[in-house]
């Protein structure tokens, strides 16, 4: 492994960087205060929920975007664009599928003015170094998930970066491709075959960060902002059943469920949220099957460990974060230092009947989402009783990107109909009284 150098000075530093985007009633806070380092000779994974900031972050210390405000400094010079020395990895392919893989790997080089003959060495070493010789005349379409993510990484290297910028490059991938592909990476890493001297990567695998990183970075949300700083003093090669792997594992979980405001031993609280509010991508359907399974015999009267639940579930950061996010903000359950407890509220939904489960739902949608019961408000005053789905959509993107208000109205209504609060016609996307009590 190489030899951290944190003595020397940092090869990257972010002072005070926040990010903000314009909306019409106020802007979107995305990054807060964000102060880091990056040293030579570490492999340093942030990692959080989806929705955190981590790629915004990611995409400003690549020079992609502009911060708001603060700075990012490549060995003491302002990053304010695309800069030699910083390469990135992306979450999707994004090859062009009219180029062979040769050809995609040397657009880098090509853009920098490189010379064809040098172009083409470097571009069939830097395959050869990602285990793709024999595939240089391939097209795209013919390539694996796995292999098409090589030639991505291959890409990055062939500019001879100082250091790597990797945004979740095994997300999309299945576990076994993603496992051998972080293997890959390793090894590539520890026999230095790149001039690569730090790796920043971004992630929401838990597991995957501290099978990687020398650093773990814990990222906390709305904004985001580094909470918290693991270090991983476990020697290659790592094993998820070391007691050291767990208990790293097991502190992580406890800094992203615990609530900003709160500190180890402090009273509860719930977090109270706004209508503009980033609401878990989770169907009650889920949500009940959760509380359901919170309700069987082994887990009922006290807090769930989280680790073990997600495996029990079988589900990664991105999909149980969302379903305990979900029990939190409507008030069924208390989530913190990596445990889950379902409440009073929670105790009774989850042993009475499906008529009563829709009444106690309804009584907290309307109480603790404010979006629902601004929608239930508009409806009850209106003569009709109906309004369009563009309307309510229209006063998100005051708060949210496009996507994610879409995303947060389709979330809205599906808990909404459940309920019963309101009724909703896909073919008009119009809500309305009809059905409802």
């Amino acid at each position: 492994m190489p030899e951290i150098l944190e003595s020397s000075p940092p090869i990257i530093r972010v002072g005070d960087v926040k990010k903000a985007f314009k909306k019409d009633r106020q802007d979107m806070l995305v990054l807060s205060n964000v102060n880091l380092e990056l040293h030579e000779g570490e492999i340093v994974a942030l990692l959080g929920k989806s929705g955190s900031g981590k790629s915004t972050l990611l995409r400003i210390i690549a020079g992609l975007i502009p911060p708001t405000s603060g700075e990012v400094s490549y060995h003491g010079k302002a990053v304010l664009g695309p800069m030699r020395g910083l390469a990135m990895v992306f979450q999707n392919f994004a090859l062009l599928p009219w180029l062979t893989v040769l050809q995609n790997v040397e657009l880098g080089l090509e853009a920098l003015g490189v010379k064809k003959d040098e172009r083409r060495s470097r571009a069939i070493q830097a395959i050869d170094i990602v285990g793709l010789d024999g595939f240089e005349s391939a097209y795209p379409k013919e390539l694996s998930g796995g292999m098409s993510q090589r030639v991505g990484l291959a890409r990055a290297l062939v500019v001879d970066p100082e250091v790597l910028l990797m945004d979740e490059p095994f997300s999309a991938l299945d576990v076994l491709t993603a496992e051998n592909l972080r293997g890959d990476l390793l090894d590539l890493w520890q026999a230095k075959k790149a001039k690569i001297k730090n790796i920043l990567l971004v992630t929401h695998n838990i597991e995957e960060a501290v099978f990687l990183a020398d650093r773990i970075l814990v990222f906390g949300n709305n904004p985001g902002n580094v909470r918290a700083e693991l270090r991983v003093d476990i020697p290659h090669p790592r094993h998820s059943q070391d007691q050291r792997f767990i208990r790293i594992v097991d502190s992580v979980y406890d800094y992203i469920t615990m609530p900003a405001t709160m500190t180890p031993g402090a009273e509860y609280r719930y977090k109270n949220i706004t209508m503009g509010y980033r609401l878990p991508n989770v169907q009650a359907s889920e949500i009940i099957g959760v509380l359901d399974m919170m309700n069987e015999p082994q887990y009922r009267g006290h807090k769930i460990d989280l680790p073990e639940f997600s495996d029990e579930l079988h589900l990664d950061i991105d999909d149980l974060f969302p379903l305990t996010e979900a029990l939190e903000v409507l008030r069924f359950a208390q989530v913190s230092t990596g445990d889950i407890e379902l409440n009073e509220a929670g105790k009774i939904f989850a042993t009475v009947d499906i008529l009563e489960r829709k009444k106690i739902f309804a009584q907290h949608l309307l109480k603790y989402i404010p979006l629902a019961s601004y929608i239930r408000r508009v409806l009850d005053e209106r003569p009709e009783h109906h309004a369009s789905q563009e309307r309510f959509l229209g006063e998100l993107e005051d708060y949210l990107s496009e996507d994610v208000a879409s995303e947060v109205l389709r979330v809205v209504i599906d808990w909404g109909r459940y309920a019963e609060i309101f009724a909703y016609d896909y073919n008009t996307g119009q809500l309305s009284l009809e059905n409802p009590n």
